[in-house]
């Protein structure tokens, strides 16, 4: 009898232990990266290279947009632009993205650093429970005549445990290996958010001089109509006067109108870039802004081609992130091919266990493992050359990304030389207008020219003027561009925009 009850106890030990049976862990795998190393966006911030009409910046993409200011007192606001470029980096949607992106970047990390990291819970339960022996086979028959038996069915009885349950990782080499990776995609989004940071001081200071150009050319076009004016009321008089022919004043009145247009067009054009650098800096759109800051030329030396590569290659953030995500994949593809080392691990719990809460005993387990690849259809292999394809595709990506940063540094120092040759020839061509715009007036007033000539003098001052402001345009363009292009435009601005360089 004895021992028949022993049996039952047995099963249902065992049935117990079946229940709470887990398989072995799968050995960890390699983190799988993407192919490419770049987040599919671009740079959506560049200058295009000079045309007929000098370079013009593109802005596309987050960059365009801004988290909008709450709290703004009411009124104009007057910027500088480094207020516009704070307020831009605090408010614009390109560095807001790219600051999200890092800190996933981190919680990848955190996580892959979990698996590396013992794993401690605690639980109690109170277990009632009943066992059907039939179901596992048990068969029992007793002797002829006999009145002994035993049920099929055992119970429900009744069991408390409280355990601690501890789980580490003594010898894991990919999980190790995922960490490091995920601690240098960490790294790389870094680098692409002061990449962004970089992109919106390009993106708001080019927008600002640009806005600031648009102002100064709708000021000359005031000029050009009161001159417009002032030659159509000269004249009328000297038509009254019968020393003139009508087809002067009416040459003049159509020099008249042909200036108040431009001049309209200008207004909408100034009023709508307004708007985008509000878009820009997270200003509201309904408030009037005042620019404070001039376009200005300052004479300054350019520097050597070689000098600035070499530091372009040393600072350019977006660089020095292609660099960390090839080390990234080269760490991938360790952890690949450790995929086929082993592991070990350790597991182990300590509670109480009893019929009820007051009437335990302690137990207690503790499990090491050691867990040995031997086939796994493959499955190692084919991660090997995923990781390879990967880290090739990221070596190309640097590689190219290297020459991209060598033409913008040699096209921005193209660009800063050009810009400034440009605005000394304007600015005596200027001069040169003016006066010749001031002899024809003269002329015309005494009688010896026609109004023909006046507003042929009046145009060339109109596009000296244009030409001017153009240049001094490009010329802080170029600057902001070089700063860029060098990977200094945010830590040297102060001295990029006196126009000292390396």
């Amino acid at each position: 009898m004895r021992f028949i009850l022993s049996g039952i106890l047995w099963l249902c030990a065992a049935t117990e232990i079946l229940a709470q049976f887990t398989p072995a862990p799968q050995p960890s795998r390699a983190v799988r990266l993407p192919l490419s190393g770049k987040d599919g966006s671009g740079e959506s911030v560049a200058t295009q290279e000079t045309t007929a009409s000098g370079p013009s910046l593109q802005v596309g993409g987050d960059y365009k947009g801004s988290v909008p200011r709450e709290g703004v007192p009411a009124g104009a606001i007057t910027l500088t632009l480094r207020d516009a470029i704070q307020k831009g980096l605090a408010a614009n949607m390109g560095p807001i993205g790219a600051g999200n992106a890092a800190r996933a970047a981190h919680a990848e990390r955190i996580q892959a650093l979990s698996a590396l990291l013992p794993n401690i819970a605690a639980n109690a339960s109170d277990t009632v429970t009943q066992v059907n022996l039939a179901a596992y086979g048990f068969q029992f028959k007793p002797p002829a005549n006999s009145d002994f038996s035993i049920p099929t069915v055992v119970g429900p009885f009744n069991y408390s445990s409280l355990q601690g349950t501890l789980s580490q990782s003594v010898y894991d080499p990919v999980a190790l290996r995922n960490w490091k990776a995920r601690k240098e995609s960490e790294r790389s989004s870094l680098f692409s958010a002061k990449n962004a940071r970089e992109l919106v001081v390009l993106a708001v200071g080019g927008t600002y001089f640009e806005t600031v150009a648009a102002a100064a050319q709708l000021d000359s076009q005031r000029a050009q109509v009161a001159n417009a004016q002032a030659i159509y009321q000269q004249a009328e008089v000297r038509k009254t006067a019968g020393t003139n022919a009508r087809i002067d004043v009416t040459r003049s009145l159509v020099e008249l109108k042909t200036q108040q247009q431009r001049l309209s067009s200008l207004d909408a054009d100034l009023r709508k870039q307004k708007i985008a650098l509000a878009r820009l800096i997270g200003v509201p759109l309904d408030r009037e802004i005042v620019l404070a800051d001039p376009l200005s030329f300052t004479e300054s030396s350019i520097p050597e081609v070689s000098a600035a590569l070499q530091l372009a290659y040393r600072q350019r953030p977006d660089l020095r992130a292609g660099e960390a995500q090839v080390h990234t994949a080269e760490i991938a593809l360790s952890a690949a091919h450790a995929e086929r080392l082993p592991s070990a691990s350790i597991n182990g719990n300590y509670g109480v266990l009893g019929p009820n809460p007051t009437s335990t005993h302690g137990v207690f387990a503790v499990t090491g493992a050691i867990n040995v690849p031997i086939w796994q259809g493959n499955r190692t292999k084919g991660d090997i050359h995923e990781a390879e394809a990967a880290l090739d595709q990221r070596k190309a990506e640097l590689a190219d990304e290297r020459g991209k940063v060598e033409q913008e540094v040699r096209n921005a120092l193209i660009e800063l030389e050009t810009a400034a040759g440009q605005v000394r020839v304007a600015e005596s061509n200027r001069g040169l207008a003016s006066d010749t715009l001031t002899q024809a007036r003269d002329r015309f007033g005494a009688g010896v020219s026609t109004t023909l000539e006046v507003v042929q003098a009046q145009q060339q001052v109109a596009s000296a003027e244009r030409d001017y402001i153009s240049s001094l345009f490009s010329f802080n363009l170029a600057r902001l561009s070089l700063g860029r292009a060098m990977g200094e435009i945010e830590s040297d601005l102060s001295n990029l925009l006196k126009g000292n360089h390396p």
